[in-house]
């Protein structure tokens, strides 16, 4: 006849189990997938951000250990932000080429490159019109900032220059063509009070 557990014998065997399934429970959220946040909030994937620092390594994998397959040398490209994993987000850059960069050398500052898939100019509008006077022409990969967006032009600024117009959307890297991104500016708030 096998001998009966005591009750603190039991008890304790209940209580390890518990233990070791939440554990485990605890264990899997900690090393899984993790949802961007910004303020607060999930952010949905994918979505477009910019780099923070002038020198980032983008990694083959989620994590330190991971070897660098390439390094940014420039602060402020846009990157388009593809999964989220701890701490680590798995980006694209324009060119196609995907890898792993610390979520730390992101920022939510939005960014563009001008058309660089082509190899003609762009041209930099003074107004939100296809006739508006030409302010400039912008040559392919030319890092501009952006104010906003309205799904047809959006209002820029060339990066490391005191340049500033209107370009279509469809011709910049960095915004999606159906997206809207609102004018956050003194004047762009005023003006949506109204």
């Amino acid at each position: 006849m096998a001998p009966r557990m005591t009750h603190r014998a039991a008890w304790l065997a209940c209580l390890l189990s518990l233990l070791a399934v939440d554990a485990g429970r605890v264990g899997a959220q900690a090393a899984g997938p993790a949802a961007p946040v910004s303020a607060g909030r999930p952010v949905a994937l994918p979505y477009f951000a910019s780099l923070k620092r002038p020198v980032a390594n983008v990694r083959v994998g989620p994590g330190r250990d991971y070897p660098i397959r390439w390094v940014y040398k420039k602060r402020g490209l846009p990157v388009e932000v593809l999964a989220s994993y701890g701490n680590w987000r798995r980006i694209r850059a324009s060119d196609g080429s995907e890898g792993w960069i610390a979520a730390m050398l992101l920022s939510s500052r939005r960014t563009a490159l001008v058309a660089p898939w082509s190899e003609s100019a762009v041209d930099l509008r003074a107004g939100r019109r296809p006739t508006s006077a030409v302010a400039a022409r912008l040559q392919p990969r030319v890092l501009v900032g952006l104010q906003w967006c309205d799904r047809m032009w959006c209002s820029v600024r060339v990066q490391g220059q005191e340049a500033s117009g209107y370009v279509r959307q469809t011709r910049l890297w960095g915004v999606y063509p159906d997206e809207t991104i609102p004018d956050r500016s003194v004047w762009g708030v005023m003006r949506n009070m109204l």
